[in-house]
């Protein structure tokens, strides 16, 4: 039936993912890659709605389908205030701290945006789930040792919890009663306590934890002073969460190709056997939030799909217990289950701003 039909969108930096799904089965699946667009790219990401909005409506069209006979829309969440997990509703008080950017520039932002305007202007049920604000960490880990800079809340929220419900099936268990460390491993890493249902703390992904794969990760506080002193605002953060890590050490952010390096070359295996080590500790740093040990550890995301990466990290891990791994992520499916859940009635959705989230 047509209101069965739901709409999956993903905006990426220079791509649009976007999937049509009659319950569970996939319908369609698209990326389009915006790369070599005249309209891609520009500083101000807001720009490009119209002509993403213009692509997911022809997208809709091809396979004659009408917004209107769609029975929701659900789409990546954005830098919003801090929030919840769970499934929000699209509304004009998230629409504002979209386009005013609230909690940074990001493409993520796009998707509640588009699906409102894919929804008709909500005629019609719009959906994000889990957007990277999340924030239910403990009070303990708020302190960051400088009481002018509290720690902030930034974790890739949607592939972990994911993760940590596939665990909960696998391991028989019910979410609420499980203690995972959850490592999402992907250009950015975010590894997370996640205990009795709530992602009680995470390294922020663009400003602490183990160096990634273009990420700096965690530095000396002095150092830093010093860097920043002598290089432009701007420049400075492109270099610490785009240009450093293992591409600032070896000029690729190819993860593969790395891999097979590190095979036959002493430094491209220094690094990757560094990467993993600053993995491991986190893993092993998390671990330690609560006294108690682990369920088990979920490692996931892109750099799961190495087996060599994930025998270093966890050479250093195993004594924690169980490990299960899931390779890759799947936003989309991930997406999908979150506006099923609500639209079955097996889960409210929330309402935007949450009032009972912290501040």
């Amino acid at each position: 039936m047509a209101e069965d039909h739901i709409l999956v969108i993903n905006p990426g930096s220079t791509s649009t993912k976007i999937a049509l799904y009659l319950g569970e089965t996939p319908v369609a699946i698209e990326t389009l890659d915006h790369s070599g667009a005249l309209w891609a790219g520009s500083k101000e990401i807001i720009s490009e709605l119209p002509h993403r909005v213009a692509l997911v409506r022809q997208f809709l069209e091809e396979r004659g389908m009408a917004p209107h006979s769609l029975r929701a829309v659900v789409a990546r969440g954005g830098l919003l205030r801090p929030v919840r997990s769970g499934v929000y509703l699209v509304n004009r008080a998230m629409l504002q701290d979209l386009r005013d950017q609230v909690g940074g520039r990001h493409a993520s932002n796009l998707g509640g945006l588009i699906a409102w305007e894919i929804s008709l202007e909500g005629r019609i049920p719009s959906f994000i789930v889990d957007p990277v604000s999340v924030d239910e960490y403990a009070p303990e880990a708020r302190l960051s040792g400088l009481p002018e800079v509290p720690r902030k809340s930034l974790l890739h929220a949607l592939n972990i919890r994911a993760c940590a419900r596939r665990a909960a099936r696998d391991l028989g268990r019910d979410l609420p009663s499980l203690y995972l460390v959850v490592a999402h491993l992907g250009s950015g890493f975010s590894i997370c306590p996640f205990y009795r249902g709530a992602m009680r703390d995470a390294n922020n992904s663009n400003e602490e934890g183990p160096f990634t794969v273009e990420r700096a990760g965690t530095l000396p506080a002095v150092f830093l002073l010093d860097l920043w002193w002598e290089t432009k605002a701007g420049e400075l953060g492109r270099l610490l969460t785009s240009q450093s890590g293992m591409f600032g050490y070896l000029g690729t952010k190819d993860a593969r190709a790395v891999e097979g390096q590190a095979a036959v070359d002493k430094r491209t295996n220094a690094v990757w056997q560094a990467m993993a080590y600053r993995v491991a500790q986190e893993i092993c740093a998390m671990a330690a939030s609560f006294p108690e040990r682990p369920d088990a550890v979920v490692i996931t995301g892109g750099l799961a799909k190495s087996k060599d990466f994930v025998a270093r990290v966890t050479e250093y891990t195993g004594f924690l217990g169980r490990h299960l791994i899931y390779p890759g992520e799947d936003e989309m499916e991930a997406l999908l289950a979150g506006a099923l859940r609500v639209v079955r009635g097996e889960e409210p959705a929330r309402v935007y701003p949450d009032t009972e989230a912290v501040s």
